[in-house]
């Protein structure tokens, strides 16, 4: 892979590389993996898999319960990394930045759109917090499915969408005795072009 491959864009280019994935027949071509940390000196970091939302010029999506743990890594410390390890056709990209709430607008769009039964599940599960058993957590839901009987399900308040906005973009491509191409797309800030750099594998 050589520079004149990529889109300047790389935004661009990660959803031509997305577009690829959606082609190869991949399983879950969405998902991401989500790491964040607190605040807190010597913090550990946390990661998990989430479904990407969206890829477009105002960032990178996902949506979860703001009252989990990643929730709770954000709102103390803005910002993550994702990966997309998609090493099936031999590629991954990473990114890295700051991380927003977006619109509550947005939010109740994806909501909407979201199936009945993941909508009460939005409510029914503390995300991260212990609880005593499967058998809780499936009266919860069936507790819930009887509120809402006959009714639209509203967004629950600490449900809602994320995004990032980049400032470092990395394209990795597999390559014969570890001879891998890697190329890093980086900006100030977001109203800042994007500079690109080779990196070593």
């Amino acid at each position: 892979m050589d520079l004149a491959d990529l889109d300047p864009d790389p935004v661009a280019q990660f959803r031509r590389w997305s577009d690829d994935v959606v082609a190869a027949g991949l399983p879950e071509p969405t998902a991401m993996i989500l790491s964040t940390a607190p605040a807190a000196p010597g913090a550990q970091p946390l990661a998990r898999h989430v479904l990407l939302k969206a890829a477009d010029v105002e960032g990178f999506a996902w949506v979860s319960n703001r009252l989990s743990r990643k929730g709770r890594h954000l709102a103390e410390n803005p910002r993550a990394c994702l990966v997309f390890p998609w090493f099936a056709i031999g590629r991954q990209v990473i990114v890295t930045g700051a991380v927003g709430i977006a619109p509550d607008a947005e939010s109740d769009a994806y909501f909407r759109t979201r199936g009945r039964g993941s909508q009460l599940a939005a409510w029914a599960s503390e995300q991260s917090q212990p609880i005593p058993d499967r058998a809780w957590l499936e009266s919860r839901w069936a507790e819930l499915d009887a509120r809402f009987a006959g009714a639209d399900i509203p967004r629950p308040p600490h449900w809602g969408m994320y995004r990032l906005v980049p400032d470092s973009i990395e394209f990795w491509l597999h390559g014969d005795h570890r001879m891998h191409d890697r190329f890093q797309f980086t900006r100030p800030a977001p109203t800042e072009p994007w500079a690109v750099t080779r990196l070593a594998p």
